[in-house]
């Protein structure tokens, strides 16, 4: 049985791994940078190691050392998190070479997973319906051409090593395929020493919908409903839910069968993420297993009442999943919206620096996963999210309405956010309807509709200031004549006495 577990990671996803491990009794490790030092999860710990230098390549990225601190404190586990180690089939195998458990998949599988071509090839033998595109690795950027103008532009350039949106490109016509190929083959050289290109179709205005999977050692698997994981910037996600607006009970069994049937296929062990593409006659595509514990994954709690994290290792632990597919049903709707440091008018450039004072959001259905407190700071190291703010309702209207309360109650000094921006898709026709969408950005012009919330909401400020301003000079003025009239009267009363 597990009875320590070093924290491969940093931030909010560390705390919260910390909170389930104080649940169960079970001791923690924490490591940390330079640049973490004073870090919440580095005081919440059991333990805490440091591993180097801020940038990741000499921390969170450092295998042997980390592997030096799994051995040096006792640890019998290791919770990747997500980023960082937590998808490095190499890491995966040092772990279980050294007989450490990895809260997670084998080294095989993740491997498997990783390689967008080979995981794609194995989809098509077990009947998982994947992206129309190049069957095979393309050799050069004329095979590429040619595969393109066979399938029809749009299509997508894709490294089969990528992933959170990178080493992806969008190309619309044979110029601008033989630019982006030399792009992404760069940017793959300069990531993992290798590069492989494959081609697919670009299927336009599609949604993102992806399926929790648990399957345990005894071959049990399952999938704990799917996320709405449309709304993106750069291929990345900003607000989640579930359930989706489009998956009835009917589409949920079946897509979810698909999606235990593509964890069986590369023998996917403990949890992880089926992701598809939906288009809008109602087919899905599958594009690829995240093996390891989704950002996202508080939505699919709430909506569950499990604890995944708990899941993970009972799973690692050899136990069998203490519930069938019957037994799981869909409670009320959640959304989450990934708090990011950045600035939506900069082309979501990242912002960083010191955070004087924060006020983090509660109520009814209201849940903040996050490393934030008055005094901590951004750094400009690593990735830009700073929390994770979720809501539950008994449907969707009621999540939506707790979401964009608690962001209005959301105060964070200091650092420009995000939170501007989902109080504006919050807000739109377009999401209350549930018109999503990967484009939804670009195609309800939202970034030009903030601008005029922001522009409102400052003219209401301003009106704001000015009323306070003038509700204070009354009060002023009426305590100075009340207070010159006291005066006036105990002289009074002095005098006559």
């Amino acid at each position: 049985m597990i009875e320590k577990v070093l924290i491969a990671n940093r931030g909010e996803i560390a705390l919260r791994v910390i909170k389930t491990c104080k649940t169960l009794g079970i001791k923690t490790v924490a490591v940390y940078s330079d640049e973490d030092y004073n870090s919440l999860h580095v005081k919440q710990a059991t333990e805490s190691y440091h591993i180097g230098e801020a940038a990741p390549a000499k921390s969170y990225l450092n295998q042997e050392k980390i592997l030096d601190v799994i051995l040096s404190s006792g640890a019998d586990a290791v919770h990747p998190g997500y980023g960082f180690l937590s998808e490095n089939s190499d890491f995966v195998n040092l772990c279980e070479k050294n007989k450490i458990n990895f809260l997670g998949p084998s080294g095989a599988s993740m491997e498997l997973c990783g390689d967008k071509m080979k995981c794609k090839d194995v989809m098509a033998k077990a009947k998982v319906p994947t992206v129309p595109g190049s069957p095979d690795l393309v050799k050069d950027a004329d095979e590429a051409l040619s595969i393109a103008n066979d399938i029809g532009y749009p299509v997508l350039l894709k490294s089969v090593y990528g992933g959170g949106g990178r080493g992806i490109r969008l190309v619309h016509n044979d110029k601008e395929l033989r630019e982006a190929y030399e792009t992404v083959t760069g940017e793959s050289m300069a990531a993992f020493g290798k590069s492989a290109i494959l081609v697919e179709k670009f299927l336009e205005k599609i949604r993102h919908i992806e399926f929790q999977l648990a399957r345990d050692t005894h071959g049990n698997a399952v999938h704990i409903f799917e996320r709405e994981c449309s709304i993106q910037r750069r291929n990345q996600k900003l607000i989640e839910m579930s359930p989706s607006p489009v998956v009835d009970q009917k589409i949920r069994d079946e897509i979810g069968q698909l999606a235990v049937k593509a964890a069986v296929a590369v023998d996917y062990t403990n949890l992880g993420t089926a992701e598809f593409l939906r288009v809008d006659d109602g087919s899905f595509y599958f594009i690829e297993i995240n093996a390891r514990l989704q950002v996202e994954h508080p939505v699919t709690e709430l909506v569950s009442g499990l604890d995944l994290v708990k899941l993970q290792i009972d799973i690692a632990n050899g136990e069998e999943i203490p519930f069938k597919q019957k037994d799981l049903k869909v409670n009320g709707c959640a959304i989450e919206g990934r708090i990011n440091a950045e600035d939506t008018f900069l082309d979501f450039a990242p912002s960083t620096g010191p955070v004087p004072d924060v006020i983090i959001p509660s109520g009814p259905g209201v849940r903040c996963d996050t490393y934030l407190y008055s005094g901590c700071t951004v750094s400009p190291f690593y990735d830009s999210l700073m929390a994770k703010l979720n809501a539950w309702g008994q449907n969707f209207e009621e999540a939506r309405v707790r979401l964009l309360n608690a962001l209005n109650d959301f105060y964070i000094e200091g650092v420009e956010t995000s939170i501007p921006l989902y109080k504006t898709i919050l807000k739109s026709k377009e999401f209350m309807e549930g018109n999503l969408s990967t484009d939804f950005l670009q195609r309800y012009n939202i970034i030009e509709r903030l601008k005029e919330d922001i522009k409102n909401d400052t003219i209401q400020k301003q009106d704001a200031a000015i009323a306070a301003a003038v509700i204070h000079s009354v009060r002023y003025n009426s305590r100075v004549k009340s207070s010159q009239e006291t005066n006036m009267y105990w002289k009074s009363k002095l005098d006559r006495s």
